[in-house]
């Protein structure tokens, strides 16, 4: 499956293939199918996810894999929220500060459970940092991490991804 991805200036000096599967039923499908072959293979409970991009592909995997539900870490608290986790976010792809944010009833269900973090693309890890910071908080066990691509070599921990997206420098 292609897909042709603009060239975006995102800071002086740096570009990068702007991937944005959100509303690509097709694509997210397909990479839900190759992500659920990788991801079989590992024993765990729970797919964690942050808002928003990745919600529809975090959805599919989860439904294929026969999960009844998947955890999502928020961007923002909301009024709903009891006892909520909070962690501050860096990301090459957002120029403002960013938090994750944890239902306390998420937490609980994590609680001493194997979690598995996927997103749409991992670049630096800030994301996947964020959310291990949260987890661990929450006292779930990190036993993997999954992306659809990969950006760049920055991000050094193990995570199961299915292409490589180059970073384009002046």
């Amino acid at each position: 499956m292609k897909r042709r991805l603009p060239v975006v200036k995102v800071k002086e000096g740096l570009w990068i293939a702007s991937f944005v599967i959100l509303g690509d039923v097709e694509l997210t499908s397909h990479c839900a199918d190759e992500l659920k072959k990788e991801l079989e293979k590992l024993e765990f409970d729970y797919l964690v996810g942050p808002e928003a991009k990745v919600l529809p592909l975090l959805h599919i995997v989860a439904e294929r894999l026969g999960f009844k539900d998947y955890i999502v870490c928020r961007k923002e608290r909301k009024a709903y929220m009891k006892d909520a986790v909070v962690y501050d976010v860096k990301s090459i792809t957002t120029q403002r500060k960013q938090q994750l944010v944890l239902n306390g009833s998420d937490a609980e269900k994590i609680k001493g459970k194997k979690v598995v973090l996927l997103d749409d693309v991992v670049s630096t890890g800030g994301t996947f940092n964020s959310m291990e910071k949260i987890l661990e908080k929450a006292g779930a066990e990190i036993v993997g991490r999954a992306a659809v691509l990969k950006e760049g070599d920055t991000y050094k921990k193990d995570v199961i991804y299915l292409e490589e997206l180059p970073i384009f420098t002046k």
